[in-house]
Parts: C-alpha cells; sequence; structure tokens
C-alpha cells in the first residue's frame, strides 16, 4: 500500500469525510466551487504550509494539470462535499486556483467546436 492510497478498498475509507472537513460541510464563503469549476495548482511550496495528508494528495492531483472540480472527486474517490472543503481550504492556503467554469453563449449555437472538442477531451481522460 502507498501513501497515495488513503483508503481500504475492500472496507472504504479508514478515516470518516467529517474528520477529515473537521466537522464542515462548505468551503469557506470567499470561493463558490461548482461542479465544473476549474482548479488549478498554483507554484507554491506546499510543505510549509502545514498542508495534512487529505489535502496534499489531492493537491498532488490538482498538480497533474487543471481539471474540473467533479473529475478530482472521482479521481480521489472521495464525496463531492469533501473535495469542495478540502479545496476550499488549499485555495484560502493560497496553493490552487479556482475559476469558475465556461459557460456557454446564450447568443451562441450550442454546436461550437471548441466546446465539443474539450467534451471529447474529457471523455478520453476518463
Amino acid at each position: 500500500m502507498t501513501d497515495d492510497h488513503w483508503y481500504e478498498d475492500e472496507t472504504g475509507s479508514m478515516v470518516r469525510p467529517y474528520t477529515v472537513t473537521q466537522g464542515r460541510t462548505q468551503p469557506s464563503d470567499r470561493h463558490t466551487i461548482d461542479l465544473m469549476s476549474r482548479v488549478t495548482a498554483l507554484d507554491v511550496d506546499a510543505a510549509g504550509s502545514g498542508v495534512d495528508h487529505a489535502r496534499a494528495t489531492l493537491l498532488g492531483l490538482v498538480r497533474r494539470g487543471p481539471r474540473p472540480v467533479v473529475e478530482l472527486a472521482a479521481d480521489a474517490d472521495l464525496p463531492l462535499t469533501v473535495v469542495r472543503v478540502l479545496l476550499g481550504d488549499l485555495a484560502e492556503a493560497g496553493l490552487v486556483r479556482i475559476d469558475a467554469p465556461r459557460r456557454l453563449r446564450a447568443a451562441g449555437p450550442v454546436d461550437d467546436p471548441e466546446l465539443l472538442q474539450e467534451i471529447v477531451q474529457r471523455l478520453r481522460e476518463l
């Protein structure tokens, strides 16, 4: 078992989600974290920021490349609520940037080639 793996496959999480988030169910009000919000790691050393194992593991996933919150939750195998709280903590520490999702233009066509290419790329990543 590696350090990146902080749960048991057969029995689930060894640490309950409310313990990881210290009982919080929402990130701070300063961050709006939507399912499709894009999370990007900032070039900051996390070693001196007091990041615990759960947050460091999530930060490691973000450092692989900018990704939507929902994808991070799936890759981390954590409930979305927990991931949102942890990402809020990482944003507060200045380790990640959370950008609002790209919205479709109201007057624009639904068959935008760039959007379709991005969807295909995301599906291939899954």
